[in-house]
């Protein structure tokens, strides 16, 4: 299986993990965009050095991954491209930032090493809660809710098409990688000296689909307002789990809570 019969796969598991049925999918899509929001505003307000009240914010999106019962390896392994690069921020900062904050059995512990460790779980923190939106909402109920709150239309129009034409996206390279594959067998990936003639290609097949695409749009009464599908009814929990949420998140930020037990217990 090559990489772009992966990517279909992705796309069609997290449509997958969207039409699961658990009580953060019966949530507002708007409340969760809300609370998402809130949350990674927050978490990368943190200080660089505010390393044990950081720790403290990896509750919220694994309480949500509990109740939207999706694994947390599920993410990872869904995200597995991208984490190599979070980890990668501030790896230089040991380098650069060398005042020694504290000492751990007589190791040294610099500011440049806090502050690498504070940027990369605020990363990972904030693609977690990125992802558990994504994998509990339907991208056209969230534009449905922001057109509500009269949200630019050619901008949620741009949004949900965006996110739900990648796959004919995807499917096209994947094909096309297919076709390559067959003609040039134990060959692995595709040749640097086919590359331009490929992605020639892969951009006529995706302007004539995109013809296509609009035409059928036009046919079925597109005049720029996209009309949304219905979607599921949300629950009349939605807004009062979103201001708890909120509230929890915004006191987690002002009150260092690990430090709090930490002096409680000594």
């Amino acid at each position: 299986m090559n990489d772009a019969e992966r990517a279909v796969l992705d796309l069609r598991a997290m449509d997958e993990l969207e039409s699961m049925d658990s009580p953060l999918h019966r949530l507002s899509p708007l409340s969760k965009f809300t609370v998402t929001a809130v949350y990674i505003a927050l978490t990368a307000s943190f200080g660089r050095y505010d390393l044990t009240g950081l720790l403290f914010m990896v509750i919220f999106p694994l309480i949500g991954y509990q109740l939207a019962m999706i694994p947390v390896r599920t993410c990872f392994s869904r995200l597995k491209g991208v984490l190599p690069l979070v980890a990668a921020v501030g790896v230089l900062n040991p380098f650069f930032d060398r005042n020694v904050l504290f000492r751990i059995g007589g190791i040294a512990v610099t500011g440049g090493v806090v502050s690498m460790l504070t940027l990369m779980m605020k990363g990972v923190f904030c693609l977690m809660a990125s992802f558990l939106l994504m994998a509990t909402t339907a991208v056209d109920e969230l534009c449905r809710d922001l057109r509500k709150l009269h949200f630019p239309k050619m901008l949620a129009s741009l949004i949900l098409l965006t996110f739900r034409y990648t796959s004919v996206l995807t499917d096209e390279v994947a094909a096309m990688t297919q076709a390559y594959s067959l003609r040039a067998p134990g060959q692995k990936g595709i040749h640097i000296s086919v590359w331009g003639t490929f992605l020639g290609q892969l951009l006529l097949r995706t302007m004539d689909r995109a013809d296509d695409l609009y035409d059928a749009m036009v046919l079925r009464g597109f005049n720029g307002e996209f009309h949304y599908a219905g979607g599921r009814k949300s629950s009349r929990w939605s807004w009062p789990a979103a201001a708890l949420s909120c509230a929890a998140i915004v006191a987690a930020r002002l009150v260092n809570v690990p430090a709090l037990l930490g002096s409680l217990f000594i």
